[in-house]
């Protein structure tokens, strides 16, 4: 039966080293590091996870400033919002809160922001440093981040280990191959037109899933003892398909009963749990990580931004 990761504590733990490290910084007179979101529209999902993350930034001592538009905003309008963030010193990091409306060009915009406050790590600069193993002179994505942050800390060793990633995403699957190649694993990536599919998965030493699909990967992708990392969070609102997924857990069918819904990755955890040696739940596994990694890569810009003033 497989152990789990739990992302949780170990996101809680990052947090309180951040905490420590920001106090530090202010007991010393600095300037607090400084997070800007911006939201547009008032997409639910969208409008909680901006608020988790004002929350975290208040926790931390950090100076934060949330920029709520209408979804009637247009590309310049947006733009201009970067451009005056870019330019505002007490902003070290801008985020800008995905999906966008459809009628705004979402990559101009994040390509607008200045690479040294990307804390998505998504503009092409970051990009392309991660891909040629520069970390420490980047930002890169927080939720594969957060990943080799837990596998880390859980002292599970990729040096040489057989990786494969389902998902070939700019946000999650691409950044994830540079991360785990520049710590020596050897990587597969696996998508929709990979032959075999559950046969390659089946060589993996250390499995990420990031497609989407609710529990998608089931026994027959894994190789016994192998680490199994689900990124999904997918909303499942049927009872059946949950007995399915997780058994007859009380808790899951409660809350498809209370809420209308509960959350699963795209792992079956029924199936898998049997088979691999170690699995992040869901949720309560890379998802905590993602805000977490948000609040330390704010800190690691601040820091960069410091060094270039001062170098």
């Amino acid at each position: 039966m497989a152990q789990l990761l739990d992302g949780k504590r170990i996101a809680d733990d990052i947090r309180a080293e951040v905490k420590l490290d920001v106090d530090v910084l202010l007991s010393k007179g600095a300037r607090p590091p400084g997070l800007a979101v911006v939201l547009v529209g008032g997409d639910p999902a969208s409008t909680v996870y901006v608020g988790s993350k004002v929350k975290a930034c208040q926790e931390l001592g950090y100076y934060s400033a949330r920029h709520d538009l209408p979804a009637s905003t247009t590309t310049a309008e947006l733009l201009a919002v970067v451009d005056a963030l870019n330019h505002d010193d007490r902003v070290d990091g801008i985020l800008v809160q995905l999906p966008l409306p459809k009628h705004i060009d979402e990559t101009l915009v994040l390509d607008a922001i200045v690479p040294h406050k990307d804390v998505d790590g998504f503009h092409p600069v970051n990009v392309g440093l991660l891909y040629l193993g520069q970390e420490a002179r980047s930002l890169t994505p927080c939720t594969p981040t957060g990943i080799i942050e837990l596998l880390q800390r859980y002292d599970i060793d990729v040096l040489g280990k057989r990786a494969v990633v389902i998902g070939r995403s700019a946000i999650v699957g691409k950044p994830m191959i540079s991360l785990l190649i520049n710590r020596s694993a050897t990587v597969t990536v696996c998508h929709s037109k990979t032959k075999d599919l559950p046969g390659v998965c089946r060589e993996a030493d250390i499995l990420i899933a990031a497609i989407g699909r609710t529990g998608f990967v089931t026994d027959q992708f894994v190789k016994p003892g192998a680490v199994v990392i689900d990124v999904g969070i997918n909303p499942v609102t049927d009872a059946a398909v949950a007995r399915e997924l997780f058994g007859d857990d009380e808790k899951r069918l409660a809350a498809i009963e209370r809420r209308g819904q509960t959350l699963a990755g795209d792992v079956n955890p029924r199936l898998v749990e049997p088979v691999a040696g170690w699995l992040t739940p869901v949720p309560g596994g890379v998802g905590p990580l993602t805000i977490a990694m948000l609040m330390k890569n704010t800190l690691k810009a601040h820091r960069l931004r410091d060094q270039a003033a001062t170098a």
